[in-house]
C-alpha cells in the first residue's frame, strides 16, 4: 500500500508586515529566563521512616538545622515559631514550651509569640499552662486587647463563668477603649446579670463620658444662668474643654470667656468705646451676620451725651467700621448707605461734623458709579460744614476724575472760606502750572502774597520764588527777593537770596552774591540781631571759602565775632532779685570800632548838658541881685 505524501501546514499569511513597537532580542529572552529561573528542580525524594532510630536521626538533623539556624540570627522570631511547630508536630510538647520560654527570652513584647504560645497549650488541653501564661502576657502587656479577649473567651469556653468575670474586672482597671467595656457588659447579658451589666455601664460611662453631651449642657446652663453666678462654670466649662476638647472646642471656651468679660465691660460702661471695638472684633472673628449687625447696631446706640466733638472722636469709628462691614464683608450695598445716612442723620453739625465720614460715603457711591451722589453729597457738606479738610477730599476727587474747570471753582471756594490758607494758594497755583497756564498761576501767586493776613507766608513766598526760578525768570525771582526783604530782614531769606545769586547763570554770579551778605550784615548790625548776624557771617565765611579769595575771606574774618561769658541779675516776677546767671554773648569788630566815637559823644553831650546847667544857675544868681538892688534903692 502505498503510503500518502505528508501534508505541511500552511504558512499564515501576515497582515501587518510594520515591525513591532517593542523588539525583542535573543540575549533579552535568555537573561529573563535565568531571572525567572524557568528550570524545573526535581522535588526532594520521599524519606519513609521505618524504625525508632531512623527516626532519631531523623530528628537530631532537623533539631540542628533549626539551632543552626537559630545561632545564625536568633532574632528572627519565625526560626523560632517554625522550630516549636516542629517539636509540637513531633508530639514533643516539652520541648515546645523550652523553646517558647527560649523566644521569649529574646523577645517578650512580641504578641505573635504569646499567641503562639497560648494556642499550643489550649491546643493539647492544658488549660492551667494557658491560664499561666495568659497571666504573664497581660501582666507585660496589659494594653494588648488579643490577650483578654482571648482569655475571657478561653475561661468561659471551658465554664468558668467567675474566672471570666475576674478577668475582665482586671481589664477594666486598665480603663480600656469603648469595645472592651461593651463587651463586658454584653457577657454579663449573656448570663442574665443586669444588675453588674448596670453596674459597669455606669464605670463605663464615668471612665468614657458623652463629651458633647456634656458641652451642649455647659452651653445651655451659661445661656440661662445669671452672668454674676457664672464664674465658676466657666472655669468648669475651661477646664472641660481643655481636658477632652479639641483646639476647636478650646477656642470657644476662650471666646465665649471673653464675650462675657466685654459684656460687663460694656454693661458697666456703655460708652467705653474701646471695649466695644474689642467686643466687635471678637464677633466678627465668629463670621455670624446677624450677631454682628446685632452687636453693631448695639454699641452704636450708645450715643456720646454731650455734643463736644472730643466725645465723638471715638464713637464715630463705630459707624465707619460698621459701613465698611457692610460694605466689604457683608457686600450689602443698599445696607451701606443706609448706614452712612444714618450716621449723618445723627452727627451734630452746627456744632461740629467729621470730614472723614462724608469723604467715606462719596467714595463709596464712585465704587458703585454713582458720581452725581457722590457730588451731591459733597456740596451738601460744604454749605452745612465747611472745612478745610473736606476741600481738599472734594478737590483730590475732581483731579482723579480730570475734571479741572471743577477745581478751579472749588479753589476760588476754598479760598473764600479761608484766604489767610497758604497751603490752599500754593495747590492751586501748583494745579494751573501742572495745566501749564503760568499766567494764572502768577496771578494766583500776586493774589496771595498780597493777602493781609497769611498764616505761613515764609512757605508761600518759598514757593513764588521757586515757580519763578523754574520758569528761568530771574529778574522776576530777584524783584521778590527784595519785595520780601521790604517785609521782614530774617536771617533765612538773606541766605536764601544769596544762594540764589549765586547759582544763577549770570557770569557776575559771586559780587552779586557777595554784595547780598555785605547788604544783610549791615542790616541785621542796625537791627542787633546778634544771633542771627552770627549765622550770617558764618555762611558769608563759607561762601567766601569756596568763591571768594584771600582777602575777601580775611575781610569776613575779621567781622567774626568774639565769644564771652556775661553775667545778669535776675529778677523774679514781682521785681525781687533773685541772684545772678550767666549768659553767652558776641562782641562784633565792628561794633568794639564805634565804642571811642559813641564815648566821645556821649562826653560832648553831657559837657554841653552840664554847661547848660551852669548857664541856668548865672542867669537865676542875676536875678537875685536885680531884686535886691531895687528893694535898697
Amino acid at each position: 500500500m502505498e503510503s500518502k505524501p505528508q501534508k505541511m501546514p500552511k504558512v499564515a499569511k501576515v497582515k501587518n508586515k510594520a515591525p513591532a513597537e517593542i523588539q525583542i532580542t535573543a540575549e533579552q529572552l535568555l537573561r529573563e529566563a535565568k531571572e525567572r529561573d524557568l528550570e524545573i528542580l526535581p522535588p526532594p525524594p520521599k524519606q519513609k521512616i521505618s524504625d525508632p532510630d531512623e527516626l532519631a536521626d531523623y530528628q537530631h538533623r532537623k533539631r540542628r538545622a533549626f539551632e543552626d539556624n537559630l545561632r545564625k540570627n536568633r532574632s528572627v522570631i519565625s526560626n523560632w515559631l517554625k522550630y516549636a511547630q516542629w517539636e509540637e508536630s513531633q508530639k514533643e510538647v516539652q520541648r515546645a514550651r523550652s523553646i517558647y520560654e527560649r523566644a521569649l527570652d529574646v523577645d517578650h513584647r512580641n504578641i505573635t509569640l504569646w499567641l503562639k504560645y497560648t494556642e499550643m497549650e489550649m491546643r493539647n488541653r492544658q488549660v492551667n499552662h494557658a491560664r499561666n501564661l495568659w497571666d504573664r502576657a497581660v501582666t507585660i502587656l496589659p494594653r494588648a486587647n488579643q490577650f483578654w479577649y482571648k482569655y475571657s473567651y478561653m475561661e468561659e469556653m471551658v465554664g468558668n463563668i467567675a474566672g471570666a468575670r475576674q478577668v475582665f474586672d482586671r481589664w477594666m482597671e486598665w480603663e480600656p477603649d469603648e469595645q472592651a467595656w461593651l463587651t463586658y457588659i454584653k457577657f454579663e447579658l449573656r448570663y442574665k446579670e443586669i444588675n453588674r451589666a448596670r453596674t459597669i455601664y455606669e464605670r463605663f460611662v464615668y471612665v468614657h463620658p458623652d463629651h458633647d453631651r456634656a458641652r451642649v449642657i455647659y452651653k445651655y446652663a451659661l445661656d440661662h444662668i445669671p452672668k454674676d453666678r457664672a464664674q465658676e462654670l466657666y472655669k468648669a466649662y475651661t477646664i472641660h474643654e481643655k481636658k477632652y476638647g479639641d483646639r476647636t472646642g478650646i477656642e470657644d471656651v476662650i471666646v465665649s470667656k471673653r464675650k462675657f468679660q466685654y459684656e460687663e465691660e460694656v454693661k458697666a460702661n456703655p460708652t467705653n468705646y474701646d471695649a466695644w471695638f474689642d467686643y466687635l472684633r471678637l464677633v466678627e472673628s465668629e463670621g455670624n451676620l446677624d450677631s454682628i449687625r446685632e452687636t453693631y447696631e448695639r454699641a452704636i446706640a450708645n450715643v456720646p451725651p454731650t455734643k463736644e466733638k472730643q466725645f465723638w472722636r471715638r464713637y464715630i469709628y463705630l459707624w465707619i467700621n460698621y459701613a465698611l462691614f457692610e460694605e466689604l464683608e457683608a457686600e450689602d450695598e443698599e445696607r451701606t448707605r443706609q448706614v452712612y445716612r444714618a450716621c449723618l442723620e445723627l452727627l451734630p453739625h452746627k456744632h461740629f461734623t467729621f470730614s472723614k465720614i462724608w469723604l467715606l460715603y462719596a467714595q463709596f457711591e464712585i465704587r458703585n458709579k454713582n458720581l452725581t451722589m457722590a457730588r451731591k453729597m459733597l456740596g451738601m457738606a460744604l454749605g452745612m460744614c465747611p472745612k478745610d479738610k473736606l476741600y481738599r477730599g472734594y478737590i483730590d476727587l475732581e483731579i482723579q476724575l480730570r475734571e479741572f474747570d471743577r477745581c478751579r471753582i472749588l479753589y476760588e471756594k476754598f479760598l473764600e472760606f479761608g484766604p489767610e490758607n497758604c497751603v490752599t494758594w500754593m495747590r492751586f497755583a501748583e494745579l494751573e502750572t501742572l495745566l501749564g497756564d503760568t499766567d494764572r498761576a502768577r496771578a494766583i501767586y500776586e493774589l496771595a502774597v498780597n493777602q493781609p493776613r497769611l498764616d505761613m507766608p515764609e512757605l508761600l513766598w518759598k514757593a513764588y520764588i521757586d515757580f519763578e526760578v523754574s520758569l528761568g525768570e530771574t529778574e522776576k525771582a530777584r524783584e521778590l527777593y527784595e519785595r520780601l526783604l521790604e517785609r521782614t530782614l530774617h536771617v533765612k531769606v538773606w541766605m536764601s537770596y544769596a544762594q540764589f545769586e549765586l547759582a544763577s547763570a549770570d557770569e557776575s554770579n559771586v559780587e552779586l552774591a557777595r554784595r547780598v551778605y555785605e547788604r544783610a550784615n549791615l542790616s541785621l548790625r542796625g537791627a542787633n540781631e546778634k544771633e542771627e548776624r552770627v549765622l550770617l557771617l558764618e555762611a558769608w565765611r563759607e561762601f567766601e571759602t569756596q568763591h571768594g579769595d584771600e582777602s575777601s575771606l580775611n575781610n569776613v574774618i575779621k567781622k567774626m565775632p568774639r565769644r564771652v561769658k556775661k553775667r545778669q541779675r535776675v529778677q523774679a516776677d514781682d521785681g525781687t532779685e533773685e541772684g545772678w546767671e550767666e549768659f553767652f554773648d558776641y562782641i562784633f569788630p565792628e561794633d568794639e570800632a564805634t565804642k571811642p566815637n559813641l564815648k566821645l559823644l556821649e562826653m560832648a553831650k553831657a559837657w554841653k548838658k552840664q554847661q547848660q546847667t551852669n548857664d541856668e544857675d548865672k542867669e537865676g544868681e542875676d536875678d537875685d541881685d536885680d531884686s535886691n538892688s531895687s528893694s535898697e534903692s
